[in-house]
Formats: C-alpha cells, structure tokens, sequence
C-alpha cells in the first residue's frame, strides 16, 4: 500500500509498504478521509519526542471495514488505544487511561491506504454523513469535551457568558461552531492570521486581530486558550473577569506567560482537557451529521500523494483552511 511518511524533521516522503497482519481483536480499515492535526505538524518539526520516524502520521479519519468483526461497516475512530482495566477507565474516563497508546504516534497511523486498529476504537457512521465530514470528529470531539468541561464551572449558563476562543485553527475554529450551537450569543474569534479570520468569517462567526485592537481586560466569563503559547495564555488571563474560566487546549510551547498571581487574586479556574472520551466521539458523530456546525466548505481537500506539500502550506500559513483532509 501507499504510505506518507515521516521521516526526519520537516521530511515526508510517500512510500510503498506492507499492510500489518491483522491481529485477533482488530480491524483493518480503508482510509476515505484523513486530516492533518496541529500535533502532526508538531510532529514534522521534530519537536514531538513520542513519534519516531520513520513512522506513517495522522489520527484523524473515516474510511471502510475492509476485514474484520465490522466488515462492510463505515466507520471513524477513536485514535486511542486504552486497556479499559485502569481507574481511569473504569470511571469513564478513558482520555487519561494510564496505559493508552495511540496510532499515528507509537503505531502506524491513517496517513496511508488502511491501517489496523482495535475494535473498540471503532465508530459506525450514518449513511447519511459523507467521509470528509466524519473525518473531523476527532478534532471536534476534542471541542466538544472542552467546552463540556469548562460548562460545569461556571456560575451562569454558557448561553449567558462573553467568551473568547484565542486561535481560529481546526480545533478553535469547531469550538466556536459548538459554542454558537450552544447558544453563546457574545462570541468572538481571536487570530493573527487574516486567512484564518477569512474563513471563521465565512462560517459565520467574529474574528478579529488581536494585535489591531485593544482587547478589553477582566470583561470575558470564558476563554477557550486553542494556541497554548505563553502569548496567548497572558491573553487569556488579561482578558478573562473575575471568578471566570479559561480553558487551556493548545499545546504549542511551554514556556511561561502564566500569571498565576493574577489567577489568585481573580479567582480564576484554569483548566486543561486532554482529547474525548468514547462518549464524546459518539456525541460529536451526531452533531456532525445533523448539520449542526453548518456547512464544512472550510474544509480543503488534497490528495494523500500531495501530504508533504499540504504541510509545507500549512506551515507557511498560506492556506485559508482551518483543516486539510487528505485522500488516499
């Protein structure tokens, strides 16, 4: 089969490979959707010590049972693997399963014609939500969990609160698609990128530069921090008022701009969230195929064969969408 290839620090190269043999337990899906994940690109850069080339990315995907219990079935999937045995499991809580793996990291993953994955981390989809839609459940799912999470904390209902989503990439830009879904009448996009404002725009929401415009501090009862640089997590603890929530969800450095003193004095809650739970995934599936997002024409379309070239863009901001799906 063809596969792309990680192979050093900002070097992807298609190869021809051999299909894995399929375990007991495990299905082999083929691959009708893929998208690019920010952590991909993390990955690209070599700044991500977890995935060691030469190794086949992505973890984002929709495609069809082609052997195994689901045969004939379409499906998406949850990218991680857990043992289902763990506390943390055991509570429902399988993001944080203590003995998780997860594929396009320590195990091949769906930048590739199939891949083999377990059959609990299988999905079945509506005829009626297209590939490229179902491939977006990861990324959203991940939204969704967030603002679930950050929800329970607030003292008034979501619908009610001014809240601001720093980052209007693939992650940001579907948080503020469900937050609008919500209900969240005060909402605003926060990005410096005039393509990626473009499209949050186009799928009709605020964005706006936050270098062109004196933000109004201490006025915000949510932040969604979709960047995770110590930029914008100052914006996030400048900008959000007294007794709020911010909820930190990019991971792009570590390196400071945290006012934790700030966050005393304001009784600020400050949380992180890591992925989705299995309940998630199923719950974002049907948001999807509702519609409830509107239409996903942000979405751009490459084929696999052009992946290297879809990341050089991406990384050169010079494309308008906030996610690239990839076609085998």
């Amino acid at each position: 089969m063809q596969a792309l290839y990680y192979v050093g620090p900002e070097r992807l190269e298609m190869r021809e490979t051999e299909e894995l043999p399929l375990v007991e337990g495990e299905s082999r899906v083929r691959i009708q959707a893929t998208g690019i994940c920010g952590s991909d690109l993390h990955a690209f850069h070599g700044h991500d010590p977890r995935r060691i080339p030469p190794l086949i990315l992505g973890h984002e995907a929709a495609g069809e049972v082609v052997e195994g219990a689901l045969k004939g079935k379409r499906v998406t999937m949850n990218p991680l693997i857990v043992c289902g045995d763990c506390d943390h499991c055991l509570e429902g809580r399988q993001n944080l399963c203590s003995n998780r793996t997860m594929i396009g990291m320590t195990r091949p993953g769906t930048f590739a014609e199939t891949l083999t994955i377990p059959d609990h981390c299988l999905i079945e989809l509506p005829d009626s939500l297209p590939a490229i839609a179902a491939a977006l459940t990861e990324p959203a799912a991940t939204a969704l969990h967030a603002i679930n999470r950050l929800e329970r904390c607030l003292s008034r209902p979501l619908s009610e609160a001014r809240v601001l989503v720093i980052g209007a990439g693939a992650v940001g830009l579907l948080t503020g698609l469900i937050l609008r879904y919500k209900g969240v009448r005060h909402l605003e996009l926060a990005d410096t990128n005039p393509l990626r404002r473009q499209t949050a725009v186009k799928a009709g929401l605020t964005a706006f530069d936050p270098r062109e415009r004196s933000l109004e501090e201490g006025v915000r009862e949510a932040v969604f921090d979709c960047v995770g640089a110590a930029p914008t997590r100052d914006m996030a603890v400048r900008t959000v008022r007294t007794g709020g929530v911010i909820m930190h969800l990019g991971l792009q450095d570590n390196e400071g701009g945290l006012d934790v003193r700030a966050i005393t004095l304001k009784e600020v809650t400050f949380l992180g969230a890591y992925t989705y739970t299995p309940t998630d995934l199923k719950a974002t599936v049907d948001l999807l195929d509702s519609q409830a997002l509107g239409p996903l024409d942000w979405v751009e379309i490459r084929a696999l064969k052009d992946g290297a070239d879809a990341f050089s863009q991406l990384v050169a901001g010079k494309t308008p969408a906030a996610k690239v799906v990839l076609v085998p």
